[in-house]
């Protein structure tokens, strides 16, 4: 039997009353993975049946989830994996037929307007001042609080379409662009906030010694709107949070450690709207992240 008719005879025992029968029909079709979704979609747009649609819709979600899961734990085992990269591939969660191109084609607009300004006689004022402009001005991202209960604002695909986001979303959108054009900017460990901070010069993580990191940071950036703080705006915040101690351990951020934020606070988000079931899944994904080591 040719995939095809088992697919076709598989999806005849969709709505099928006896739930082992179900079980077992649902996790055959889910192993063709995302190959079977159009068949799915097309079952769905002629049936009648609340229970078989109800199904279809359960299955294609799991058949995307999947998928995602499989791209992110791949991409945590590159030796260098981009943020952005895998702000794509967590977007897809809520956007599954978004389209990449576009958003890539946008970030690469936004590459080329600050490329074009940049120069190496710039200084590192100048430069975020450039960048800022470019982005906040020119682009008009608006950033919004991470507590803002609005599962979207994390996705970076809404974020440069809609100009909306918050300090996660634009903030992956930021590093990238340093990163590429060897801008020294890295994210740093503020609690409850995402910062980023300036170096005196680009690191790689393996050469950055963690111990001495805060040391080598000139001034800091909100990336949710391009605010530019000091180091005692910095302690000033954290002495206000009973952390003050925390400063002089300060450490940047590989991308794996942005995502994982990002992630946490995605699912914070979900249980604080009341979806759980969502909450559950973005806090699953973690681990995928955590227990991977580069190739």
């Amino acid at each position: 039997m040719n995939s095809d008719k088992e697919i076709i005879a598989l999806l005849q025992l969709i709505d099928d009353p006896d739930q082992e029968v179900y079980e077992t029909v649902s996790q055959k079709l889910l192993s063709y993975g995302t190959a079977v979704v159009p068949k799915l979609e097309a079952l769905w747009e002629v049936s009648d049946s609340p229970l078989a649609q109800s199904r279809i819709e359960s299955l294609i979600h799991q058949t995307f989830y999947q998928q995602l899961q499989t791209e992110l734990i791949h991409w945590s085992k590159a030796s260098s994996p981009s943020a952005l990269e895998a702000a794509l591939i967590i977007a897809k969660y809520r956007f599954p037929d978004m389209d990449r191109e576009a958003i890539l084609h946008q970030f690469e607009l936004m590459r080329r307007n600050v490329w074009l300004e940049l120069n190496n006689f710039l200084t590192p004022l100048e430069q975020i001042n450039i960048i800022n402009g470019i982005l906040y001005n020119f682009f008009r991202l608006k950033g919004h609080e991470l507590t803002e209960h609005n599962p979207n604002l994390f996705f970076v695909n809404h974020t440069v379409e809609s100009r909306q986001g918050n300090a996660i979303s634009i903030g992956i959108l930021y590093l990238t662009l340093c990163e590429m054009l060897d801008v020294p900017i890295y994210a740093i460990d503020l609690p409850d906030q995402f910062i980023l901070a300036y170096f005196d010069h680009v690191y790689s993580f393996e050469d950055m010694d963690e111990q001495n990191a805060i040391q080598r940071v000139q001034f800091f950036i909100d990336p949710a709107n391009g605010m530019i703080y000091n180091r005692n705006d910095i302690m000033m915040y954290l002495k206000k949070n009973g952390q003050y101690e925390r400063f002089a351990a300060l450490t940047a951020l590989d991308s794996r450690s942005v995502i994982v934020l990002l992630l946490e606070h995605l699912a914070t988000t979900y249980d604080n709207i009341g979806e759980p079931e969502k909450a559950m899944e973005i806090e699953s994904l973690i681990p995928l992240i955590q227990v991977q080591q580069p190739e």
